[in-house]
């Protein structure tokens, strides 16, 4: 930058994993070194980049911020000539901060700390850090060198560089770029650890390009990428803008290691103008965004977990089946960007050797599937239908073809003997036979609990990652089977409605070719856990789904209370008002009631707004009054 009014500015995103130094410098080192291939003068990297943003209690740990600044001074020799940023945490007299530090040509320049904390949702700061007051500056000794510290503006050769941190971006009371632009700063760097949700992108790019008009600044905004470490998912976006207009863009949600764009600017009486912006990313829709996340999310879960694949209990339905869709989305998109040999390498795939005879599964109704897809597919995904004398040839079909079509190995088996052994067992310890009219719940649940043996044992035989089905409406109401239904490690679709799952199969069938989908689109929702001349449906057993989701999120994201979210719909007209009222009283009570369960949900991807993950999102009491006083009201 020196001696020169002509700059190349650029971004870059990295795919992190807290405490992995090995894999999070070897990343930051890549982009440096990319960037120098670009002839880039000043390069951004992603908040706290050298530890993981995700290192929750971790932050308390002393030498988890003394490793981070050890790596910060040994990346500085790959900066020469170069101004980069990097981001850790620092502590300051006894004090956590969330700091980004300013680097040039393999000198530490400063260390700029976050102003406003990002305290809400899935975030926890508060917890770790302290917060930076504005306008203070100060140092910070490190070997007996002085270091500029805190709010700060670097200047050289005419050009005023500053920070806003993530959240200080959001924040649109006492923004840093405020007091920046009356400081005449020309260059505003956010780095970010931003959580996708679907839309942010929009809200993202107006904040942005709001920026740049109203500080008269160029802004560049790199976020960091992939699932770091299990329940969030960034998109690692970037953006440089300037005039209100972006100037370079990447294509979010990438399986590769790091990304970076850059773009030319020259500094046209006292200000930086671009030269040339570059063609920008198309805008993805709702359901985009949901399949590209959830199958980046994916792909980092396994290999970041060292499993060697995905085991699903494929019960022909909307949520098992989206499921298995998102695996097949995450083969596909990520051979297709980064080559088979890649993709192979970065999950560290062995191929399975073949046996002497053909390898097939005891069935009533089928062997294992080989179709036209790859040997990946079908190594990488194993499903199994675990049939009752209550499942339909309906699901299935449904089941059945759906593994067919995506290539995974799909084995099916009955486990009527299995129920049988514990019904006769606790029918003689009581010494009573169980019907339906009585032990409705006792003779479903067993059912679903009795599948997880089977499949968990599958999944242990195969080194696989089990995953469970449960969408964010079920996790409402507890319309699910603890160690049955539930089992698995991770829940990819808990983050979503029920509807959205409904009318994705549905846009997938459309729109990504799945054609088996239509089996899944054409059947009604139903557990098939009671005789099947009950014809049981979800929606008989809880409420129309699409009212759920009406109480879900005025009660459990707006968090209003039972009579407000009651007085709220009948104005809509949309129900009557019994059922209303009734539908009301069984969300809350089942809410309240099923807080244990929620408790104990595997880990599932945010991808919404709102979660009902007690562990990241929405915290309540395992034990409480169950509304009843609120309840009493309507």
């Amino acid at each position: 930058m020196e001696n020169s009014k002509n700059l190349r500015l650029a971004a870059a995103t990295v795919n992190q994993t807290p405490i992995d130094w090995t894999n999070n410098i070897s990343n930051i080192l890549a982009a440096i070194e990319n960037a120098r291939q670009e002839h880039v003068d000043l390069l951004l990297l992603p908040e706290l980049c050298i530890c993981g943003y995700g290192c929750e209690d971790l932050f308390f740990s002393e030498w988890v911020w003394e490793k981070s600044l050890k790596k910060l001074f040994e990346i500085l020799p790959s900066t020469l000539g170069m101004y980069v940023s990097v981001g850790l945490p620092m502590k300051k007299e006894g004090t956590l901060y969330n700091c980004a530090c300013f680097i040039f040509d393999g000198k530490i320049l400063g260390f700029s700390a976050k102003q406003h904390l990002a305290n809400d949702g899935v975030h926890y700061e508060h917890r770790w850090f302290q917060p930076w007051p504005a306008g203070k500056t100060s140092e910070i000794t490190i070997d007996g060198e002085f270091y500029p510290f805190g709010d700060l503006v670097y200047e050289d050769a005419g050009i005023k560089i500053a920070y806003e941190i993530c959240e200080d971006m959001w924040h649109q009371e006492a923004r840093p770029a405020e007091s920046y632009s009356k400081k005449g700063v020309h260059i505003i760097l956010n780095p970010s650890a931003s959580p996708f949700t679907f839309g942010k992108t929009k809200r993202r790019e107006h904040i942005i390009l709001k920026s740049t008009t109203d500080y008269n600044c160029t802004y560049l905004y790199a976020n960091l990428l992939g699932n770091e470490s299990g329940r969030i998912i960034f998109d690692g976006e970037l953006f440089i803008a300037s005039d209100g207009k972006v100037n370079a863009q990447n294509q979010r949600f990438s399986f590769k290691n790091f990304n970076l764009i850059y773009q030319d600017f020259t500094l046209t009486d006292n200000k930086l103008v671009s030269v040339q912006s570059k063609s920008l990313p198309s805008p993805e829709t709702e359901e985009t965004e949901f399949y590209k996340a959830a199958s980046l999310g994916l792909f980092d879960y396994l290999r970041k977990s060292k499993s060697k694949c995905y085991v699903l209990s494929l019960s022909g339905g909307a949520d098992s089946t989206i499921c298995a869709v998102l695996v097949k989305t995450m083969i596909d998109l990520g051979t297709k960007e980064l080559g088979e040999e890649i993709f192979k390498n970065k999950i560290q795939y062995a191929p399975k050797l073949p046996d002497s005879t053909p390898s097939t599964v005891n069935s009533q109704r089928s062997t294992i599937l080989t179709t036209h897809n790859s040997q990946l597919t079908t190594e990488l995904l194993h499903c199994a239908y675990q049939a009752t004398e209550n499942s339909s040839d309906n699901t299935f079909n449904s089941a059945k073809e759906v593994a067919e079509e995506l290539g995974a190995s799909f084995y099916n088996w009955t486990i009527d003997d299995a129920v049988s052994v514990y019904t006769s067992k606790i029918e003689t310890a009581i010494g009573e036979k169980l019907n339906w009219k009585k032990d409705d719940i006792s003779l479903q649940n067993i059912q679903a609990r009795v599948r997880a043996p089977f499949i968990w044992f599958l999944a242990n035989l195969k080194n696989g990652l089990l995953l469970t089905t449960s969408n964010r409406s079920e996790g409402d109401v507890g319309y699910c089977t603890m160690d049955g239904d539930t089992a698995g490690g991770l829940a990819p679709i808990a983050g979503v409605d029920k509807i959205f799952v409904q009318n994705w199969l549905k846009w997938a069938e459309k729109n990504l070719g799945f054609k088996s989908l239509k089996y899944v689109n054409n059947l009604q929702p139903s557990a098939e856990l009671r005789p099947l001349e009950t014809n049981q449906t979800d929606e008989k057993d809880l409420m129309p789904y699409s009212l759920l989701l009406q109480i879900e999120k005025l009660a459990i994201f707006e968090r209003l209370s039972p009579e407000r979210v009651f007085k709220t719909l009948v104005d809509n007209r949309e129900y009557p008002k019994e059922e209303l009222k009734n539908s009301v009283i069984k969300f809350y009570r089942l809410w309240q009631r099923n807080q244990w369960k929620r408790e104990r949900l595997a880990p599932g991807f945010h991808l919404d707004e709102f979660n009902v993950d007690p562990k990241t999102w929405c915290r309540f009491p395992i034990l409480g009054g169950g509304f009843e006083e609120e309840l009493s009201e309507l």
